[in-house]
């Protein structure tokens, strides 16, 4: 569901009043960008509003950062960067995201999640690195670090696949890396053995999952990644 202000006040009247007593997770798809667009960003929107479907939990997506509020963050589970590029959110919709984390949501953060908010330390911390450059697309050997994992337990040992791959900065100490990249296998990799591209942690009194890849629209529809990307979700969704 695409979130315009008006459906933003109607679904908040809605859960106000207890259409969603299930207690079904939701999950707030946030694609706001201030810099460069990826052209991907509809297809990954599409994905995820199908796997909500499959898998038992609510989508809303929106551009639009006045959902940034205590009261209606506190609709959701998780909230997912998907693609966002730049400076985002004010400092009051800031605060908002950080009560959310601190009340114990989640956060996913896609591709371009790190490539946002470099003004902001705390959410710096909270995507674990920041974008730094990427060489032109192509085809790189991934070493599975956690192979036990939910996010990478179907890829085996390592994962080979056609994506844009970020070099990063201010790699946060705090994240637990899943997925690294093999720079032999590839050119332009600038991080050196340890080139972290997917990763979780605890943080702020929730959880946050990062995927560097995403930024094609084949990555959407390849059963790996779509797996992976399921994953990540899920992991931030229940505790």
């Amino acid at each position: 569901m695409k979130l315009t202000p008006a459906l933003l006040v109607l679904l908040l009247t809605t859960m106000s009043f207890g259409l969603y007593a299930q207690k079904q997770q939701s999950v707030l798809v946030f694609t706001k960008t201030e810099g460069y667009r990826h052209k991907s960003i509809e297809t990954g929107v599409a994905l995820l509003e199908k796997l909500g479907e499959e898998n038992r939990f609510d989508v809303i997506h929106t551009e639009d950062a006045s959902v940034f509020t205590k009261d209606s963050l506190s609709r959701f589970n998780a909230i997912v960067f998907l693609n966002t590029t730049g400076d985002i959110l004010n400092k009051e919709q800031q605060r908002a995201f950080e009560f959310f984390m601190e009340k114990g949501g989640g956060f996913v953060g896609v591709h371009a999640a790190s490539d946002t908010e470099y003004e902001w330390p705390w959410y710096g911390m909270l995507v674990g690195a920041y974008f730094d450059n990427h060489p032109e697309i192509q085809e790189a050997v991934i070493k599975v670090k956690v192979p036990t994992h939910s996010t990478c337990a179907h890829l085996g040992d390592t994962w080979t696949r056609t994506d844009e791959w970020y070099n990063f900065k201010n790699i946060s100490p705090n994240i637990k890396v899943l997925l690294s990249l093999d720079e032999s296998s590839y050119e332009g990799g600038t991080n050196g053995e340890s080139h972290p591209i997917a990763w979780y942690q605890e943080f702020a009194g929730g959880r946050s999952f990062y995927t560097g890849g995403g930024h094609t629209k084949a990555s959407y529809s390849e059963e790996a990644f779509v797996k992976h990307l399921l994953e990540g979700i899920k992991y931030c969704l229940y505790r």
